[in-house]
Order: C-alpha cells, then structure tokens, then sequence
C-alpha cells in the first residue's frame, strides 16, 4: 500500500466533510444527554450543551483562556487551581482540550470543584492525532483510556471511561480523511488496541444527607 508523505486534508478532514473524531465525540454526548442540564460549561462555544442539552440546559457559560474570544463569558486557564467559580455547573462539556493544557490532573481537579455535588463532567480527549496545526507549542499530551482513568482517580463520585476507534479510523485520521471516506462498518468497529479516543463521564459525588 502506497501512503502519502503528507495527509489529503490538513485541517482534520473538515474540508472534506466531517473528522472521524467527531463521529465519536458526539455518539458519547448523545448517549449521556441526560447530564448536559441546568447550568451548563463548554470550551470556546456552548454549541455541545445547547445541542445535546436541549430544553434541559437553562444557562450556559463559555470559558477560553484567550481573552479575544467575544463568545466567551469566563476567561481563565482551566490548569490554574481555583480559576473556575466553585459549585457552580450541573455540567461541564469537555472535548479535546486537556492535550493543550500545562497541568490535565489539576485542570481535572478545578472541574471537579467548579461542579455542583452530583454533577457530571463529560470529557474527549485523543488517544491518536496529529500535533495541533493551530497550537503546535500547546499541543502537548496523549491519553490512553488506562491513563485517563488514573488521571481520574480522585473524583468521588461514579467514573466511566470508555475507548472508541480500530486501526482504520485511525489511519483514516492521521490521513486527513473525513468520517464521509468510511463505511458505516469501518466507523462502528471498536477495537481496544487502537483507540482513537477516550470518553469518560465522571460526576462529582453527592454530599452526604
């Protein structure tokens, strides 16, 4: 088999239709849409609450540590301990963001405490990608789903994690292809040793009554 020296599409298969990662990123939020509800948190845009949450969701709030993003309410780097208000979201929606961040394990322990008890943090990340063409220095981390349940540890409340992709979606993704370029077969095979990405719910445990 004769492979490119660089992939067809440079931007994740966006300009050819829609990147295989999101297949799977919105396959799991769908699948939990029960917990996107009441007041909702989201990177750079609230597009997954509103769309997941529907009716469910009743205030959202966008954080982005780049303060020129107008869509956003709260500027802050989710790594810098206390930097989101305290028991504040019944959600928070979190996709493929804690591979740019300086410090995943206390990014997760500010979203553990930023929720209200009982609430639930839905959260991507990549197993496989290409470095970020966006963010090439920010750009620094992989999770295995074993390493993101270690990373997830400490939460005191229920965890799941979950590994989603095989070889060919992965190839597909290195390649720059598009979700299009696959057959519904390739898409909905899930072989554990090639994961794409890694989904886990976790919910901040309820206070004792």
């Amino acid at each position: 088999m004769h492979l490119p020296l660089r992939p067809i599409s440079d931007c994740y298969g966006y300009d050819r239709g829609t990147p295989v990662d999101r297949i799977y990123i919105e396959a799991f939020l769908d699948h939990h849409c029960g917990n996107i509800h009441g007041h909702g948190a989201e990177i750079k845009t609230d597009g997954y609450l509103r769309r997941f949450g529907r009716d469910q969701i009743h205030f959202t709030t966008v954080i982005d540590i780049d303060p020129h993003n107008l869509d956003a309410h709260l500027c802050a780097d989710l790594s810098q301990p206390h930097s989101l208000p305290a028991e504040t979201f019944d959600c928070i929606v979190l996709t493929q963001t804690l591979q740019l961040l300086t410090d995943p394990a206390a990014a997760l322990a500010n979203c553990h405490q930023a929720l209200h008890p009982g609430g639930a943090l839905l959260l991507t990340v990549p197993c496989l990608s290409r470095i970020s063409p966006n963010s090439r220095t920010r750009d620094r981390w992989r999770f295995t789903p074993a390493g993101l349940l270690e990373l997830l540890g400490a939460w005191d409340g229920p965890v799941t994690v979950t590994g989603h992709g095989n070889l060919r979606v992965c190839l597909a993704t290195l390649l720059g292809e598009a979700a299009e370029d696959l057959t519904p077969t390739e898409l909905e095979h899930h072989d554990p040793d090639f994961p794409l990405l890694a989904c886990a719910i976790a919910h901040r445990g309820k206070d004792p009554s």
